[in-house]
Order: structure tokens, then sequence, then C-alpha cells
């Protein structure tokens, strides 16, 4: 299963591990792009749900091992629940890319490419980059300081215009591999309160020559992932570095209408609560306390939060469901069920815990209340937890780790389902994350550090991110990030 600083608000496409440079004098406001949701509304593909969070589930583990190449900070995922459409090159062609904030690199399958899947079934036209084709790429060199900053320090062998390459192998023996290239990215800029303008920057990110594994025949195939992770290779790293943007993001995603959020800078309104992050873990983990059920605790062990290596609670919008150790699991479905003892439950796709429901699930089960460190608590409506397949068919989201695999049988992992209407503001800086309940189709306030101003940023309003379906499982979600920036040149 399963990731900036100055002045004048920019708000680039979702999640670009874009770790370069933007090429305009003036970037200018807020950049944005159209991200759809794989799962969005009813009538979820349960085998796609399962199948999704399964891979991530590996990749998420397999970061805790492996000292990958790209700064060893997380992994992407083959088809994430959020993927977006970018512009690359001169002339600019369309890329469909994954939405990660477990991956730190941004990559798209390149012409030539061995195994690269050719078609989807999303919806979605499949493009190849070439960069012979476009008159603005170069390549990245290994003696460059992008590829010895990533690799942290300089490759052995290597010699003058030798191309820097990327190697990633996840958890499910998935691979991907190719090398860097510079080049032109094209993203939608605003330039006021809810108004947009085309620009173009230039980017780094990785041309993928060979993939393998679920990445190269997934009939859910995408160009490839925009990473957002916390690694010296991502753009909010790099950008930092060249002190360009604060390394500040945040999130909010409507899994109802399709619309959201997603912005990189200072987020000024709605004000929220946070709680610190685990250092020196590969994700964007935090600690949990307790857990509430109906307005009471649950009885847990104290060391039960502790989740073995990887310390705390990973926070991951990538992930579909929640997953919790057996003790928790346990303990919390008893608890919600002994409110509806008459419930009878039925196993589905041998993982899925679903009954059949003809009331309001609001009215019908409890509030679940996760419990942080500084007092932060997260939430959790039954039409969060709970989702509905069919009419009166319901199915919980809560998943049991210890069923998942031995080595995650003590994961604690929060996804989407209980991530989504919550505006989600993630601050590397200051390595702190934290969240409130919000609607998510509306707009935010970012601040432009440099002048003081305050810009609406607003999904449905900047992008017109209207529900759509493709395929019965996509909704076009409009995700902005906001990179506060004076000039980024």
């Amino acid at each position: 299963m399963t990731d900036l600083r100055r002045l004048a608000l920019v708000v680039v496409t979702v999640a670009v591990t874009v770790v370069g440079e933007f090429g305009c004098s003036s970037f200018g406001n807020v950049v944005t792009f159209d991200v759809r949701h794989k799962f969005a509304g009813k009538g979820k593909n349960l085998s796609a749900l399962r199948a999704h969070d399964i891979r991530r589930h590996g990749r998420l583990l397999s970061t805790v091992d492996d000292d990958l190449p790209l700064g060893g900070n997380g992994h992407p995922s083959e088809t994430g629940l959020y993927f977006g459409k970018i512009g690359l090159g001169n002339p600019s062609k369309d890329y469909y890319v994954q939405v990660d904030t477990g991956s730190d690199i941004l990559w798209v399958n390149c012409a030539g490419c061995v195994k690269c899947p050719t078609k989807s079934d999303l919806g979605i036209e499949l493009t190849l980059y070439d960069p012979k084709r476009s008159s603005t790429s170069s390549m990245v060199y290994c003696d460059q300081d992008f590829c010895t900053s990533t690799y942290d320090g300089p490759l052995p062998d290597c010699k003058p215009n030798l191309q820097c390459q990327y190697n990633v192998v996840y958890g499910d023996g998935s691979s991907t591999a190719g090398y860097f290239v510079k080049d032109a990215i094209q993203l939608q800029q605003v330039t006021g309160n809810l108004q947009t303008g085309s620009t173009n920057g230039t980017v780094i990110f990785g041309c993928g020559a060979k993939q393998s594994g679920e990445l190269g025949s997934s009939s859910e195939a995408l160009d490839g992932i925009l990473g957002f992770g916390q690694a010296n290779s991502s753009m909010i790293s790099q950008l930092a570095a060249a002190g360009q943007v604060k390394r500040m993001f945040a999130h909010c995603l409507d899994n109802i209408d399709g619309g959201g959020i997603f912005a990189i800078g200072e987020v000024v309104s709605p004000k929220v609560n946070k709680t610190p992050m685990v250092p020196h873990q590969a994700h964007y983990n935090v600690v949990m306390k307790e857990v509430e059920v109906g307005g009471a605790l649950l009885d847990l062990p104290s060391d039960i939060f502790d989740s073995g290596d990887q310390k705390g609670t990973i926070i991951d919008s990538g992930t579909t469901l929640t997953y919790l150790p057996s003790t928790i699991y346990e303990l919390l479905m008893t608890k919600i069920l002994s409110l509806q003892p008459a419930l009878k439950l039925h196993t589905i796709e041998d993982q899925f815990t679903c009954f059949q429901f003809g009331e309001n699930v609001d009215d019908g089960f409890p509030v679940v209340k996760f419990h942080f460190e500084d007092s932060l608590v997260l939430t959790v409506y039954p039409h969060d937890y709970l989702f509905q397949i069919k009419e009166d068919i319901w199915c919980f989201g809560w998943q049991n780790s210890g069923m998942q695999s031995k080595d995650g049988k003590d994961m604690i992992l929060l996804g989407d389902l209980v991530l989504s209407n919550k505006l989600v503001i993630y601050d590397i800086e200051n390595q702190t994350i934290g969240w409130t309940e919000y609607n998510c189709s509306s707009s935010i306030k970012v601040k432009d550090e440099k002048s003081g101003t305050v810009y609406s940023v607003g999904a449905h309003d900047i992008a017109s991110a209207s529900s759509l379906t493709i395929g019965g499982i996509l909704t076009l979600l409009s995700i902005l990030i906001a990179l506060l920036h004076s000039s980024i040149s």
C-alpha cells in the first residue's frame, strides 16, 4: 500500500516532486490544475480499492528497510486516489500523473520505454514524453548539483555527459527506472482572487525508460507519478533550498462532490490546531494517544501506538482506507457493533465487512475520535468511515493491519476516507501537522509573505471542478498548490 520559500503566491498542480527551478521571470500568485479522484462518490469498486491499498501498503513498509537512491523517503505507488493533468515540453503535451504525499519525484513514461503501459481503463489517453521532440528539454548529468544532492554525494564512476539516472523498487516488486531531464511545465497561474491565467516554468523530472510489475501492466495505469514527500529531491525541498518557498502545504479533499484544494505556502484561514511530526520518518507520522468511540475511550495498552520501527501513525491521503493493529481494530469494531446488535454482517472480497442498513448511518452509528499529542483530535463520522457500495449496502473503511501482512501487522495508517472533507496542513519547516473539518468545495486564504496580501484559493471557482464521472468511478477534482514566492527565476 503506501509523499516552499519566499513570496508572491503560486499554486502549482498538486504535489509535483519537480525539483527544479521555474523559468519565468515573475511566476506570480497561484497556479492550478485539474485532478481526478478514482473512487469518489457511490458505486465504489471493492476490488480496485483492495488492490490499490495492498500495493500501497507494501510500498509504505518497504521504505523503512530500503535505502532508495532518491533520498530514501517514500515510494510512489502505481495508481493513486488522486491524479491530475499537467503539461510538459515545448510544444506542451498533456500527461496524467498520480498525486501522492508519499512520493519524492515527478516522473513520466518516456518514448522507447520498455514495458510501459499503452492504455488505461481510467478513461484517459496515455502519452509518452519524448525529450527529443521538445525544444526546451535538456539532460541532467551525474556531475550536476541536482544529481549529487539527490544521491547525497558524487556518484561512483561518474563521467562527463553521463546521465543522472534513477531506479526505484517498490514493496510489491514493481519498479521504475530511467533518467532525469529538465523541461518546461505548463501550469494555470492564479492572477487574483479566483482568477487564473496560463504560465510556464522549468522543472527537473524523471524520464521513465523501463517499468516492471504492476507499473507496466495495470489496467488503471497513468503517465507517471507526481510526489510530495520530504526528501531533498522533492519540489518543496528543492525550492525551499533555493529560498523560493516555504516547506508547507495543505490539502482539502472533497470525496462527495469531487472538489478540492492543494496549496503550498502559509494558509491563514481557516486556522487549525497542530500536532508534532515524529522525526526521522520516511512518511508523515504523528503520535496517536487514545481512541474514543461514542464518547467512551477504548481500553488500550499504552504502547499500542508505537508501530514497531515505524513510529507513530502515518497520515496518507494516497491510501484509500484506514489500517489499525488487531488490538485497536477488534476493540473498535466491537464497540461500534455493540450499538447495532441486530446487524447482519457479510464479508465481501475476503476483506470488507459489509451490511444492509436503510436508515441514516449518522443516526445509527457512533462518532469515532482519534486523540493525538498536543490535544489534536481527528473526528470521524459514520458517513466518513462507512462507504456505500449499493443502495442500502454499506461497508466499513476500517481494516485490520494484522491481516494485511506480517511486516505491517502493527501499522497505524489513516487514509483518504477519514481525511476527506478536512483541511490538512503539513508544516515541514516546523515539523507539525494539523487539520480541521472544512467544506473542501469552498475556498481557503493563503498569504503572500512579501506584500502581506491574502488571496482566496477555491477549488470549484478556479478550475470549474464540477462533478464528472469517467468509467463509473472517477470524479473531477481541482487541486491547487499555492507557492508563496515573490519571483521565481
